[in-house]
């Protein structure tokens, strides 16, 4: 007690204001009641004010009497959590995706198991519905199998001659009686269109023209044509391009990167196609290859044009969903029926 009123002398000798004596008269009385009373009992109102002062006030501990330090930052952690779960109640935050919209994804990756979530969003989305492509990845079945590697990146600097351009290229197929078949292939650069498509077991520069003329056969002919410098493409074929106006764009050697889209696409009806399934001869090869075709272009969906096919489709936003099939169940497109 003798320290307490020197304390408080000294201060009036030093000429304090008089709620100095107060606030250290209060904490005398603070520290007496907290040791006869025992531990006081705070209500919920009590903490929230220490907690707010921990998060305001630098001094703060050192004018706490009734309770640890420790004690007000737990109170001030347990309203913390208490914030963040009125936040998160039901009713708040992302809406929830119908019970509908997650068995369609489910039936999607189940029935077409070479999608991934970005063809599944575009499926969705002309389907009129918006699904974020994170939902999609989140309710997707999980096959054992991976997802193919992506096809090696290729060229872009033909970006600005786009539409008046095509490009051709072969690839070839094994058979099942180990024959080897070769595909020529004609795509539109304008909208990634497959133009045309044909199989032969010998190609030749005059086979190969005749392609050419098949493919653009109402005089509709591009300003360029794309193409490397495989052999096949020798002077009856490089006459026939010419007489037809068209200007030909020649790849350098062992560059395929600057013939890319066309190799892109050929990658693709690889990997969607033919390495699922088993071929018996070049009419086989044929069916294949036209069944497909259609469904490339009529109804899979493109990353590079946005979510839309090479032929456009609409937004169907009404109507029960229903799943229309390709090449016996490996791919299917999704329409809504009006009726």
């Amino acid at each position: 007690m003798i320290f307490l009123v020197m304390g408080v002398l000294r201060v009036l000798l030093q000429g304090h204001k008089s709620l100095v004596v107060e606030n250290a008269a209060l904490r005398h009385q603070l520290v007496v009641l907290q040791r006869s009373a025992g531990r006081p009992r705070l209500k919920p109102k009590d903490r929230r004010l220490w907690a707010a002062l921990s998060k305001h006030w630098a001094e703060w501990k050192d004018a706490l009497v009734l309770v640890q330090p420790a004690t007000v930052i737990g109170w001030q952690r347990t309203g913390f959590k208490l914030f963040w779960r009125w936040k998160g109640r039901p009713g708040r935050g992302r809406p929830q995706v119908s019970q509908e919209l997650r068995q369609l994804i489910r039936e999607m990756s189940k029935a077409n198991r070479l999608w991934g979530a970005p063809r599944i969003q575009a499926e969705l989305a002309k389907l009129g519905l918006d699904v974020a492509r994170s939902t999609v990845a989140k309710y997707m079945v999980r096959h054992r199998k991976g997802k193919p590697a992506a096809g090696p990146s290729w060229a872009t600097f033909l970006r600005t001659h786009l539409r008046p351009t095509a490009a051709i290229d072969f690839f070839t197929v094994a058979t099942a009686n180990f024959r080897v078949l070769y595909v020529f292939v004609v795509l539109s650069l304008a909208r990634r269109q497959i133009l045309h498509v044909n199989v032969t077991a010998l190609p030749t520069a005059e086979w190969t023209a005749q392609q050419i003329v098949e493919a653009f056969p109402w005089g509709d002919v591009p300003t360029y044509l794309q193409r490397d410098r495989d052999a096949t493409f020798g002077n009856v074929f490089r006459r026939q391009v010419r007489a037809m106006g068209i200007k030909e764009l020649i790849s350098a050697p062992r560059s395929p990167w600057q013939n890319g889209y066309v190799e892109r696409v050929i990658g693709t009806i690889r990997r969607d196609c033919l390495d699922h399934v088993i071929v018996f001869g070049e009419n086989h090869l044929r069916q294949i290859l036209k069944e497909y075709i259609e469904y490339y272009d009529t109804s899979r969906t493109h990353l590079g044009l946005e979510g839309d096919c090479p032929d456009s489709r609409e937004v169907e936003s009404e109507g029960r969903v229903y799943a229309v099939p390709w090449l016996d169940g490996l791919h299917h497109t999704y329409r809504r029926n009006a009726g």
